[in-house]
């Protein structure tokens, strides 16, 4: 018969075969799974929404609703945005050889004048050439790419299947999320249903925060930027601004990216330190406004992730599983710290941390360290008895 501390054991085995199975299997599939991933997310940002809604209509019906606001929503940003990038980034590329011929005549002879870099390490020669001599096939480049791709089957109908599928999945989770939530809780063995309840309510309040107020942070910070470095005159600002805010989410990432790119584009534009100064007041100002008003207003400090741990988490996840793992590592490295603050709450409360068996070290000064054996070992010594009398002394 086996002993409670054998089952105890035996159930810690299991649990842990349980979980490296789920991740191998995660890691098979990661390449299938991102549609999939997406429909979930979607589906969890929604659901907020279409909760309050089913207080006037029905599921089904309020999840149509929302459906169609986005849709409507998404029709008109591809309409506006989709025209204005393809210009930015018309502009971008019409730039691009000027930026370089400005770093080879201007920026490397100053390197090197003061760091000693030598033109060799930078050698922008080499690409200036060959834009110059295939810029006019860029189209017909382009258009080769897109007909080899073309002619792949399975790889276009993977993507049609990958944009089919996504609403059509997030339409059927939206709609069942309250009855798949209930499902999954009815599975959880019912010793341990308290801490994984208590677990699950924490993490959904920290991804609550992250998902909605982060995505909320990104958007705002690509239009301040882009609208800023559109008003201090620079031609690209816009594109610089949107790719600043998208990656915005790696801390400190975005700001350094649009700063590089921002000042490089007013030097190459202008080339005078005026407008650099006011490309980095920009960046300046919105990374104050991010700061000390966007990120506890619409963030809050619920993650509580360290910036290195951001980067670690984002690297680290697509190394494992690709844009899946980077799509995902975010939201993942939220919930483990929901799970590391209960251990770390269960270790201070534990005997381990609180009593022990051992007898504690007592580090004392080195002036004192005499004085404190002595008293040691006068407090060790046996008590002194009643002293003899001497011999031939009269009895007391």
């Amino acid at each position: 018969m086996n002993t409670p501390a054998g089952d105890g054991l035996h159930l810690r085995w299991q649990w842990l075969i349980l979980l490296v199975s789920v991740g191998f299997v995660v890691w098979l599939l990661a390449p299938v799974l991102m549609p999939f991933v997406a429909a979930a997310l979607f589906a969890y940002l929604a659901d907020p929404i279409v909760d309050r809604l089913e207080r006037w209509m029905s599921r089904g019906l309020a999840v149509s609703l929302v459906f169609l606001v986005v849709a409507l929503v998404v029709i008109v940003i591809l309409l506006l945005l989709v025209p204005f990038t393809e210009r930015q980034i018309g502009a971008f590329l019409g730039q691009l050889p000027v930026w370089l011929d400005w770093f080879q005549t201007r920026a490397t002879p100053w390197l090197e004048t003061q760091f000693g870099i030598s033109p060799d390490v930078l050698d922008t020669q080499r690409i200036l050439a060959a834009l110059q001599a295939h810029w006019k096939e860029a189209g017909g480049v382009a258009a080769g790419v897109l007909a080899k791709v073309s002619k792949s089957g399975m790889t276009v109908v993977g993507w049609v299947l990958n944009l089919v599928m996504v609403p059509v999945v997030a339409f059927y989770l939206l709609r069942d999320w309250d009855v798949l939530v209930e499902r999954i809780h009815a599975l959880i063995p019912r010793s341990i249903e308290p801490v994984v309840a208590r677990l699950a309510r924490e993490s959904d309040d920290v991804l609550g925060a992250f998902l909605r107020g982060q995505l909320s942070v990104m958007l705002v910070l690509g239009a301040f930027y882009g609208i800023g470095l559109w008003l201090v005159g620079v031609s690209v600002g816009p594109l610089i601004g949107m790719i600043a805010g998208l990656i915005s989410f790696v801390p400190y990432l975005g700001a350094i990216t649009g700063v590089v790119m921002g000042v490089v584009a007013a030097l190459v534009q202008y080339q005078d330190w005026a407008h650099v100064l006011l490309v980095l007041g920009v960046f300046a100002v919105g990374q104050t406004l991010e700061g000390y008003v966007l990120v506890p207003k619409l963030v809050g400090d619920k993650i509580g992730l360290h910036p290195v741990a951001v980067i670690f988490a984002v690297l680290a996840g697509g190394e494992l599983f690709g844009f899946l793992g980077v799509l995902l590592a975010l939201p993942a490295a939220s919930v483990v710290m929901v799970v590391l603050r209960y251990v770390y709450e269960r270790y201070t409360s534990s005997e381990l941390y609180t009593t022990g068996s051992a007898p504690g070290i007592v580090v004392v000064a080195k002036g004192t360290q005499q004085a404190a054996v002595a008293e040691a070992a006068a407090s060790a010594a046996p008590a002194p008895g009643p002293v003899p009398p001497p011999a031939g002394a009269p009895p007391a």
